[in-house]
């Protein structure tokens, strides 16, 4: 899953974005509204962790105008402010959860995994497909009762495929899903971990979830 963290203080930013990608997500980062707009409107995210005083543009005037573009991406808010009058300003600006710094790590992480779960429509950490089970909170992966052991970016992998299992995903979708703003394509690496994937999920059992779509992408599904 992908994550924006827009977050002036540079030390508190990186500090966020590193703990997201321990927990396997993909992150940009970025360090005032403006940026973070342009961010957000040129790719999707499935949350953003926004600050709200910030130069530039504050988070309330970002979350706006993105509300006025009509994106519907979830919205966490992070800020000293602490009021009951800021609160429900922030909320009303389109903001979906508050937290006030300073904030523990472990419910900013609670947070995010309430946050996906909620809007993608699924009410548990579990995703399963045939005799596949992968825990998104727990970050683990079985088949047929077997653990699977992966390495974080398969962990993402797989969990971008089986949240949209049944559809077919480019390659270019799955670099921006997994894959930051640095990173300028032009390799084969979504192929390699592709056959990483299929090595550790699919080989030796008969059937096969991993199905490539010749001259569009990959599909996680049942034949």
């Amino acid at each position: 899953m992908r994550i924006l963290v827009v977050e002036d203080e540079k030390h508190l930013n990186r500090i966020i974005s590193e703990a997201l990608e321990d927990e396997g997500y993909s992150v940009d980062s970025c360090f005032n509204g403006l940026d973070g707009l342009e961010y957000a409107s040129g790719a999707a995210y499935d949350v953003i962790i926004l600050d709200i005083m910030m130069p530039k543009m504050d988070g309330l005037e970002m979350v706006r105008r993105l509300r006025l573009q009509g994106s519907a991406t979830p919205v966490l808010f992070l800020t000293a402010r602490d009021s009951v009058a800021d609160r429900v300003k922030g909320l009303e600006s389109g903001g979906d959860y508050y937290l006030v710094k300073p904030f523990d790590f472990k419910e900013l992480m609670a947070v995010v995994r309430v946050m996906t779960r909620k809007y993608t429509g699924n009410r548990s950490n579990v995703y399963t497909i045939a005799d596949l089970s992968l825990d998104a909170a727990a970050k683990t992966v079985t088949r047929a009762g077997r653990n699977i052991e992966l390495t974080a970016k398969e962990f993402s992998l797989l969990e971008y495929m089986i949240r949209n299992r049944g559809v077919v995903l480019s390659r270019e979708m799955i670099e921006n899903n997994l894959w930051n703003f640095d990173y300028e394509g032009g390799t084969n690496i979504v192929d390699v971990y592709m056959g990483y994937l299929r090595k550790k999920m699919d080989a030796g059992f008969e059937k096969k979830l991993i199905h490539t779509v010749w001259g569009t992408g990959w599909v996680l599904r049942e034949e």
